[in-house]
């Protein structure tokens, strides 16, 4: 075991770069970091508004992207990467701002509680309890609850996927569709056994062991469906979850996980798509506003097929 695998280191880590980030913002006035991705794609105005949604984790901050048509659209939840210790919900604020104007849809992007303050399984019950007070509430928020998608990108996606198990599993709220962008899904097999197709792939294992760690510090739990839908151990028939869409980079470190949930999921009969995004590595989208577009214009197609636009 490497020494930023032991949970108590990991966790003084995470807990640095936290504030590092913390500290970049602040030298900025609050800007920095968050205007830059609000200064992308300036087609798509950013027009949004907060809310708090109370959770038994503790209440949890998101924000609302609102398409610009009249009628009440559906609904998106949005679950940011930043491998499940980074609170960096703007990072995705170009993304939610697409997906609002091209998808139609209201897009709620959440800034849900992360490690190590609140470790496994806190995280993916906050989200899946968000994605129900989100179903539930739609008529005074002015959103379609009945039509709900949920997606994420990185650790985001991990979470979106957590959701949609336990909204299986619980039989509610029903999800048209889970839209799943390099997720991490295997966090049981260490990222050292883990192979990418370039030998220095954007994922390196002392990140892997960081956030892994900072998030399930507690080995045995790392086989939790929750954290692991594509470990072998996890031989759960899934027929009946929500459609998902999975979208893999060819150099991710994650990449082989991922196909082998989108597998899974093609015998469940519940895999809306699997698109994998050549020459890119985790995290492409950030600075490849080309390769960016692409991607998210396919997860809007998805969207508004699922949600009946």
């Amino acid at each position: 075991m490497s020494l930023l695998a032991r949970p108590a280191v990991a966790a003084l880590v995470a807990k640095t770069m936290q504030r590092a980030t913390r500290a970049a913002a602040r030298r900025s006035g609050g800007r920095g970091s968050d205007a830059a991705w609000h200064a992308r794609f300036p087609e798509y105005p950013r027009k949004v508004r907060e809310l708090t949604i109370p959770t038994s984790v503790g209440p949890a901050r998101a924000v609302v992207y609102l398409p610009s048509a009249d009628r009440t659209p559906p609904v998106h939840i949005n679950f940011h990467g930043g491998g499940f210790v980074m609170a960096v919900t703007e990072i995705d604020d170009p993304l939610c701002r697409f997906l609002a104007a091209e998808a139609g849809v209201a897009v709620v992007n959440v800034d849900y509680a992360v490690a190590p303050q609140h470790p496994f399984p806190a995280p993916p019950r906050q989200a899946f309890e968000v994605a129900r007070w989100v179903a539930g509430h739609g008529a005074e928020q002015g959103w379609d609850g009945g039509r709900l998608t949920v997606g994420g990108q990185s650790a985001g996606g991990g979470l979106a996927a957590a959701v949609a198990r336990q909204a299986l599993e619980e039989g509610d709220p029903p999800i048209a569709l889970q839209v799943l962008h390099y997720p991490p899904l295997d966090l049981a097999t260490g990222a050292r056994n883990k192979r990418a197709a370039i030998d220095r792939p954007m994922l390196r294992p002392w990140m892997a062991d960081v956030f892994n760690s900072s998030y399930v510090p507690d080995p045995r739990l790392r086989t939790d469906r929750l954290a692991s839908p594509a470990h072998p151990s996890d031989t759960t028939d899934l027929k009946g979850i929500a459609p998902a869409l999975i979208v893999t980079a060819e150099y991710d470190l994650l990449k082989s996980e991922a196909v082998a949930y989108a597998d899974r999921l093609r015998t469940a009969g519940a895999l809306a798509g699997h698109h994998d995004v050549p020459g890119a590595d985790h995290g492409y989208d950030d600075q490849d506003d080309r390769r960016a577009k692409d991607t998210y214009s396919l997860m809007a197609r998805h969207v508004r097929q699922a949600v009946g636009i």
